[in-house]
């Protein structure tokens, strides 16, 4: 299923935010309302591993990058990662905002607003987020970026590591950078939206050997529940449990994002941006990158599965 948002204001959209995207500071933005968990979030610390750094950023990037293309960004841009409910800024200037990834009612002062394309907002105009209705989480780009100071080179929130600016709070203001140009002149912007199940493409191992053959059968071929117990670190998933051949203890081994690691009581969990950088259970499969956007918007009490596909390097 595809939605494709119509912005029938893309010309003033471009016109009017240029003086945004012309290299000079935008005007600040108020947080009115921070929502249940609204983070800063960008393409991470990738790299880091080795020193025990996380590599943390968008849980959704090609949500990530698409709000940026939208709003005139570079790719890596910081922008607002929402978690289900949203989130209300007031802006203290013009600027060109986009919103992408779960699908989501947008307002402008009260009005239906565009969602998936760039909207245009003059000074002292409310935007608002509402509730999630396909989906995890929104992302929220504005022309410039949103300029919080780097840690290690990024600018996003780490919740496992507290490494980044802290969640959003309500009255919170948030400086934004110079524009680096004028928004996507797109007046459509086809994006898939979540339904209830997703199947996950992923490649068996490094661990399988630690399944037994009714394990390995259950992985591939069960249904499981994303609990509600799941953020950025995990999605935890409840349902039948994977049978183990192996009891041995596991030293503690790296650790990627995607990663299913199977648990003494034969429960999974499945690793995200903000995952530990080494785990001591066995790694019996790992999504591929392909099936990341899919996990980041898995809902709890939604279902996934797992379909193997072979590894190509």
């Amino acid at each position: 299923m595809t939605v494709m948002a119509q912005n029938t204001a893309r010309s003033a959209v471009v016109a009017q935010s240029t003086g945004a995207a012309a290299g000079r500071p935008a005007a600040a933005v108020t947080v009115e309302r921070a929502g249940l968990l609204t983070t800063v979030q960008d393409a991470g610390r990738p790299g880091l591993a080795h020193l025990g750094v996380p590599r943390s950023g968008a849980v959704d990037p090609a949500a990530h990058r698409l709000a940026n293309r939208l709003a005139g960004n570079p790719p890596t841009a910081p922008v607002l990662e929402t978690t289900l409910d949203g989130v209300r800024l007031r802006f203290g200037g013009p600027a060109a905002v986009a919103v992408t990834g779960a699908l989501a009612p947008v307002t402008l002062d009260g009005r239906a607003a565009d969602w998936g394309v760039p909207v245009l907002v003059r000074a002292g105009q409310v935007l608002d987020v509402g509730l999630a209705t396909a989906g995890v989480r929104c992302y929220v780009a504005v022309s410039g970026g949103f300029a919080v100071p780097p840690v290690l080179g990024s600018a996003a929130t780490d919740l496992l590591s507290g490494l980044g600016p802290a969640p959003l709070t309500t009255g919170q203001v948030l400086p934004v950078g110079p524009g680096a140009g004028p928004p996507a002149a797109v007046d459509l912007a086809p994006w898939p939206i979540p339904g209830p199940h997703t199947d996950l493409p992923v490649h068996l191992g490094p661990r399988g050997d630690w399944l037994t053959p009714a394990g390995l059968g259950t992985l591939t071929g069960a249904v499981f529940t994303v609990s509600s117990a799941s953020n950025r670190i995990a999605l935890r998933l409840d349902g039948p449990r994977v049978g183990q051949a192996s009891r041995d203890e596991l030293p503690s081994e790296g650790l990627v994002w995607g990663a299913v690691q199977l648990l003494p009581d034969g429960g999974l969990v499945l690793f995200l941006a903000d995952h530990p950088t080494t785990g001591g259970y066995p790694v019996v499969a790992v999504v591929s990158p392909a099936g990341f956007a899919a996990c980041a918007q898995a809902a709890p009490g939604s279902t996934v599965s797992f379909r193997p596909v072979p590894f190509r390097g």
